[in-house]
């Protein structure tokens, strides 16, 4: 069973001592949709990609996909919704072999306590009139997904893509991080916030029960450098926590609000890489339109709000080549050592897509390249060794470059698609 700390300088996580690269797949749905037989054929097959951690949401997914599987949280009132203070112990019960089946596969659980729609005033309580869940409901709930899971050193996801907008919803989340430390102090918290929001109540800021910070750069097409930008605005809040974004565009999803058109392959692999290069280099999760919701063909699938157009069969899904791209940024980091990389403004281009970081000695250097360019940097590189990797095909090549007047000049590569360059400097020995 993996236990997670956070680093001394807290920057990054890590396990037994040593770093450890969150490595996350979004499975939301996994307890309402997924039947067991599914999770085992599920967790087998990202397990051999490289995944390590697994959101899902411990209540209802609003979104989920349709499914024949009877799962609720929670009693039926007379009308049909939620009473929110009788738990139905056959689901939690069926919940908990999942999880127990995840971490004895190598999986750390980060499970959502508090998705926005239960809450009032979010803006998904806005746009659905479902009925909302009591705060003097929250304490019990909290405290018995506590005493259920904590022996499986999860991740407490305090919120679910919310946006903080008024005191009675902020007492809600104030009052599951503080109950879910208080029962499990060993176990790590964050929050979960809604897509391209930077801001987070100062209170949570300066809480010491969060442990990391998680963002989201999201779905919507026109704010797509938000994974960057937002990763930058995290790393440099006033209390230091590790960075990661926790929900970049997923492959193959619908651009939201309806717009026509898909993220591909390499738009989340870009999403990945200008977030880790940014500030966000506690790790990264992945997103496969179709496993998010556990879509299964011919059910039902569609939501107000956001509106994302119709997801693959899971088992398409589950074999998008994207997965294997972000399995692959977690070798590069474990192979050269990236841990604590922080950005590193050196690029002289006209753009903020080309991102670099380097280690805190700068000992190590990567640059992400999304575009073929002639790359000036303001450092003279000469003394470390650069390798290019394609990170389309896994392919590894030779940089060739030059220094004139403190100015690093590395020449167009022949590949097609975009590239990551990792410098290590030259240890001389005398």
């Amino acid at each position: 069973m993996i236990k997670l700390g956070i680093a001394e300088n807290k920057r990054y996580f890590v396990s037994e001592g040593a770093p450890f690269f969150y490595l996350a797949d979004t499975v939301w749905s996994a307890f309402t949709n997924i039947p067991l037989e599914e999770w085992n054929y599920y967790l087998d097959y990202r397990k051999s990609q490289g995944f390590n951690v697994l959101q899902i949401n411990l209540l209802r997914q609003w979104d989920a996909s349709g499914s024949d599987l009877n799962q609720e949280p929670f009693a039926r009132c007379e009308d049909g919704t939620y009473d929110f203070y009788t738990l139905n112990e056959e689901y939690f019960a069926r919940a908990e072999q999942m999880v127990e089946i995840a971490v004895g596969k190598g999986f750390v659980p980060a499970l959502v306590l508090l998705w926005c729609n239960y809450i009032p005033d979010t803006w998904a309580s806005r746009i659905r009139e479902d009925k909302k869940m009591p705060l003097d409901a929250v304490e019990p709930y909290v405290r018995y997904a506590a005493d259920r899971f904590s022996k499986y050193c999860p991740i407490y996801v305090v919120s679910g893509d919310t946006d903080f907008p008024s005191e009675r919803a902020n007492e809600y989340y104030r009052t599951a991080l503080h109950v879910v430390k208080r029962h499990s102090p060993e176990c790590l918290t964050t929050l979960h916030i809604q897509g391209r929001l930077a801001e987070v109540p100062d209170e949570f800021i300066n809480d010491p029960d969060l442990d990391f910070y998680m963002y989201q750069s999201g779905h919507n097409s026109q704010f797509q450098p938000t994974a960057y930008t937002l990763a930058m605005d995290f790393s440099s809040k006033p209390v230091t926590r590790p960075v990661l974004n926790s929900e970049p565009c997923y492959e193959m999803m619908g651009y939201s609000r309806q717009v026509y058109g898909r993220f591909s392959r390499a738009d989340v692999r870009k999403a990945a890489w200008q977030s880790l290069l940014s500030g966000a280099a506690a790790g990264v999760t992945y997103g496969a339109h179709g496993i998010w919701s556990w879509h299964k063909k011919g059910k039902r699938f569609g939501v107000t709000g956001e509106g994302f157009d119709s997801p693959y069969d899971w088992q398409t899904a589950l074999k998008f080549e994207g997965a294997w791209d972000y399995g692959f940024a977690k070798w590069l980091f474990q192979m050269y050592g990236l841990t604590d990389l922080r950005p590193w403004d050196i690029v002289l281009k006209n753009t903020e897509e080309i991102r670099a970081a380097a280690t805190a000695s700068l000992s190590k250097v990567a640059i992400y390249v999304p575009v073929n360019t002639v790359l000036r940097l303001n450092a003279d590189l000469g003394e470390y060794e650069f390798t290019l990797i394609d990170l389309e095909h896994h392919r590894f090549a030779a940089a060739s470059l030059t220094v004139q007047e403190g100015i690093t000049v590395i020449a167009m590569h022949d590949f097609e698609s975009d590239v990551l360059l990792i410098g290590v400097k030259k240890i001389h020995f005398f």
